[in-house]
């Protein structure tokens, strides 16, 4: 019922920045949280940053302070901006959407690379 696609990936280097965008199609009301996951070769998969329709925000703590997720309902599109990028967060990051900040699996993009050179 809701497609994501994910744009803005791409190799930076440590200390820069990056936006991610996640642009959603075919709504599904019950989706109230759109946000992000990640992960590298030989890990989990990690929720990084999650936003309601109302603005309410959850990161992980890896990431606090350096990336801000945003949102713009009228597009169904929701950002990423990531700056002081580490080599830690090279990986492929996923938009996702779902009921809650806390269960964002009902709904994945295809994926886009961040690799962050040292």
């Amino acid at each position: 019922q809701v497609q994501l696609v994910e744009s803005g990936g791409g190799l930076v280097q440590a200390g820069g920045s990056l936006r991610l965008s996640c642009a959603a199609s075919g709504s599904d009301f019950s989706i109230n949280a759109m946000g992000w996951h990640r992960q590298a070769p030989g890990k989990q998969r990690e929720l990084v940053a999650g936003i309601t329709r109302g603005g309410s925000t959850n990161y992980a703590d890896s990431v606090k302070g350096r990336f801000t997720v945003s949102r713009d309902n009228a597009k169904n599109t929701v950002y990423l901006q990531m700056n002081s990028l580490k080599p830690e967060d090279t990986a492929v990051y996923y938009c996702a959407a779902g009921i809650t900040l806390r269960r964002l699996n009902d709904y994945w993009g295809q994926g886009t690379q961040v690799t962050v050179s040292s």
